[in-house]
């Protein structure tokens, strides 16, 4: 792994502003920024070759232009440049696992609320090995006291999800929340009417054991700002409202092996694609 932010580079409006919150993200770091464009081979062979020069042209002149926008927005930034050659998905989750961090766009859909996300998109996100962090060219306005909504499952290990989530909100000095959603098993059938006091005891519990899991990690940074709640609902839901005021959300996605393609669960599924904030995918066990 070489320590450095990359971005895949295709000249569309997501990846400009992916490139944008990518650069920032190589300065908290102090690492360099690689800009990534990928030319998806084989393509149609029948291409002439003074189109596919003309395409090689683009491709380097939009890599100059905004490795020199970038510069000129960050001095000092490191800026390197790539092109590849294959299949976009494949080279650029192959790029991810290089990186500390890789940053794609998501493709807006202008006034109906959600985004749909590419299959390149969501390829890299559910192979690589290394968090991946999907930007929206618009992003929704994020009031002055927005946070870094995680999305905690106290049942399942999650620590590359709460150092990745810890080491975020002290580089960018904003508050953590964490969230743990959950619902009333339903063996408690009518118990839960007849007494609601049921119900809060065990959110009670559930908190506990969420104050327990991030406590040591209060302790190491003791500079950050964090709050940690239990409600109650469908955690999909839940995050994906929390997102609309949120700087940044985060969401772990489990390893799963599955016969073809990515696997992504419905949580991280469902806030990829309706949060307007940033949203982070970091690989769990």
């Amino acid at each position: 792994m070489t320590a450095q932010v990359t971005v895949g580079l295709d000249g569309s409006k997501e990846s400009l502003a992916a490139v944008g919150w990518a650069a920032t993200a190589a300065v908290l770091r102090e690492v360099p920024l690689r800009l990534v464009h990928v030319e998806e081979w084989p393509n149609t062979p029948e291409v002439p070759l003074p189109y596919a020069r003309t395409l090689a042209e683009r491709a380097e002149s939009l890599l100059r232009d905004e490795a020199d926008r970038v510069r000129k927005d960050h001095p000092g930034l490191d800026v390197l440049t790539e092109r590849a050659r294959g299949r976009a998905a494949e080279e650029l989750t192959a790029a991810a696992n290089e990186a500390d961090l890789t940053v794609l766009g998501s493709r807006g859909l202008g006034g109906v609320r959600g985004f749909i996300v590419g299959s390149v998109s969501l390829a890299v996100v559910g192979s690589a090995r290394r968090p991946v962090v999907l930007v929206r060219a618009e992003p929704a306005p994020v009031a002055p006291e927005g946070d870094i909504v995680v999305g905690v499952d106290i049942y399942h290990p999650c620590e590359a999800l709460l150092a990745f989530s810890f080491n975020e909100a002290a580089r960018r000095n904003t508050p953590l929340r964490f969230l743990h959603s959950w619902t009333l098993p339903a063996s408690y059938g009518y118990a839960a009417v007849m007494d609601p006091g049921i119900g809060e005891e065990l959110g009670g519990q559930l908190l506990g054991g969420l104050d327990d899991l991030v406590a040591p990690w209060r302790k190491r940074y003791t500079g950050v700002d964090v709050a940690a709640s239990v409600v109650v609902g469908s955690p999909a839901y839940q995050l994906v409202e929390a997102s609309q005021t949120a700087q940044l959300v985060i969401v772990g996605r489990r390893s799963r092996k599955v016969p073809l393609g990515a696997h992504l669960g419905h949580v991280a599924h469902a806030v990829i694609h309706h949060s307007p904030a940033p949203v982070a995918v970091v690989p769990l066990p």
